[in-house]
């Protein structure tokens, strides 16, 4: 299997989100790595998240969304990270929406699974991040991943945010940036 060309996007580009220098500001990054097709940054995206701890209520909740996303076509971004968030991607994989993940490390080196290399080969999923060098995921960068989900964003969908955590600190981040927010099915 043939690796995947990984591109260097930077503000002069005409994929570059706008909003990212807005929104971030100082913090916005200067490049993003992407894997994938680029044009999906110009599309209406919604913005996904939900805390590792999630209520079962919640999740159902969380897939029945998923299907609905899929139905409307509805542009996805998330770190598809949490395990709500993964079982979401899997649903949304068997769609043929556009799908963004950002990923809370580089794209060096990595391992893409089977389902995304074929979203990505259907120009309909693209893997971004903001970081070069980062090999494994943390707090810092899965917080800095996530602020930059929110960035992209045009309306966000909240599953669930467990008090005190990290969804919490980013649904403040979205207050602030007054983004439209989807309500769960």
């Amino acid at each position: 299997m043939k690796a995947l060309e990984v591109l260097i996007i930077t503000p002069s580009d005409p994929h570059w989100p706008r909003q990212l220098s807005e929104r971030l500001t100082t913090a916005a990054p200067a490049h993003l790595w992407i894997i994938g097709n680029p044009q999906i940054l110009g599309k209406h995206k919604i913005g996904f998240f939900c805390s590792a701890r999630c209520p079962e209520d919640a999740i159902v909740n969380a897939q029945m969304a998923a299907r609905k996303f899929c139905q409307e076509e509805a542009t996805m971004v998330s770190g598809f990270h949490s395990p709500t968030e993964k079982q979401c991607l899997r649903i949304l994989l068997e769609g043929k929406q556009p799908i963004i993940i950002c990923l809370a490390r580089s794209l060096a080196r990595i391992r893409i699974p089977g389902e995304w290399r074929a979203a990505i080969d259907s120009a309909r999923l693209l893997l971004l991040s903001r970081f070069e060098r980062s090999r494994r995921a943390d707090k810092e960068t899965a917080r800095r991943r996530n602020e930059l989900v929110a960035a992209l964003a045009d309306e966000v969908l909240i599953v669930h945010a467990e008090p005190g955590g990290a969804i919490e600190r980013i649904s403040r981040l979205i207050d602030r940036w007054n983004l439209p927010r989807r309500e769960v099915v």
